[in-house]
């Protein structure tokens, strides 16, 4: 009875049939409905909507900035939600796995980059600016992005979702598949945003700090994918068998997928310490030219109160 549902619930998400996956297959898999795709429209929207308005009024935006947030962030989701890839993530679990690495850590780093709630306290006044404030400084945020809290749903995120039966639920249900993805960008934003981000947040750590814990995460996606390469149980059960694709090999490609998981976390987290040395080196230098001008002006002053030498 098994072998009849299966394929039922994989054609209603439009995977069984599937040819195997190629770079065409990237362009011509395109499906631009959904709430990802909606939300993606939004965000682009009122962060550009953002940008116009401190022009209008003569403000500058580093372009820097906008890049990062536009293309890099919200342009790196939707190559994985809106593209081929988003239509075979179901079918192909290493490719869902890139998916899995853009959203819950190449998409947040660069979304951290843009600083769009720095942008929103530029642009909004009067009580839509204190709302945000408020929310900023709340006791619920301020647990979320303490960067302990935050680093432990980052790590326990995938082990909960690949060895409980939540992944299974992310193959059968459409909702739950959705709502994974919207969980794996939260929670990449709350780990990065403290490390990475230029936004005034509360529990801000030092850089040694923030490098530490960025190290700290590294074993874990080892771990990690070295468990998945070298496990003898298939990732979601008898799905991937029971799609009855004659190309698909599922134990290859769970091998595959554990290999992008391990080394895809370990590019990713060497790219973020490099980011944050380049943060910490801005920092000490802004940080040196503040104190050359202190003491200039304490000079300033100090020979202004002096007595002028005595002309006999």
């Amino acid at each position: 009875m098994q072998l009849h549902v299966l394929p039922s619930l994989a054609a209603d998400a439009g995977d069984t049939g599937l040819p195997p996956f190629t770079p065409a297959a990237f362009f011509t898999e395109i499906n631009l409905v959904s709430p990802i795709a909606l939300g993606l429209l939004v965000s682009a929207a009122l962060y550009l909507y953002g940008v116009w308005r401190l022009r209008q009024r003569g403000d500058h935006w580093p372009a820097g900035r906008t890049t990062a947030f536009i293309a890099g962030g919200l342009g790196s989701i939707a190559l994985v939600t809106v593209t081929g890839i988003e239509a075979y993530d179901t079918t192909l679990i290493s490719v869902h796995m890139v998916q899995h690495m853009v959203l819950s850590m190449v998409g947040p780093i660069f979304l951290a980059l843009g600083a769009p709630t720095t942008l929103a306290l530029r642009v909004l006044h009067g009580p839509p600016r204190k709302t945000l404030l408020a929310v900023l400084h709340s006791r619920y945020v301020r647990v979320l992005t303490f960067p302990l809290v935050a680093f432990g749903l980052f790590i326990a995120n995938p082990f909960v979702l690949y060895f409980t039966g939540a992944y299974r639920q992310t193959l059968e249900h459409v909702w739950v598949h959705e709502f994974v993805h919207f969980h794996f960008i939260v929670t990449g934003c709350l780990f990065f945003w403290p490390l990475l981000g230029l936004d005034p947040l509360p529990n801000r750590w030092p850089y040694p700090g923030r490098a530490l814990l960025m190290v700290l995460s590294v074993p874990f996606h080892t771990v990690l994918g070295l468990t998945i390469m070298q496990s003898n149980e298939l990732l979601g059960g008898d799905w991937y068998p029971n799609l009855g694709l004659s190309w698909l090999d599922p134990k290859a490609d769970q091998v595959t997928a554990g290999g992008i998981l391990w080394a895809g976390g370990e590019i990713v987290s060497v790219t973020m310490l490099g980011i944050l040395v380049v943060q910490w080196v801005r920092q000490s230098e802004r940080e040196a030219r503040r104190i050359d001008r202190a003491l200039d002006r304490a000079e300033a002053a100090e020979n202004a109160v002096r007595p002028a030498p005595d002309a006999g």
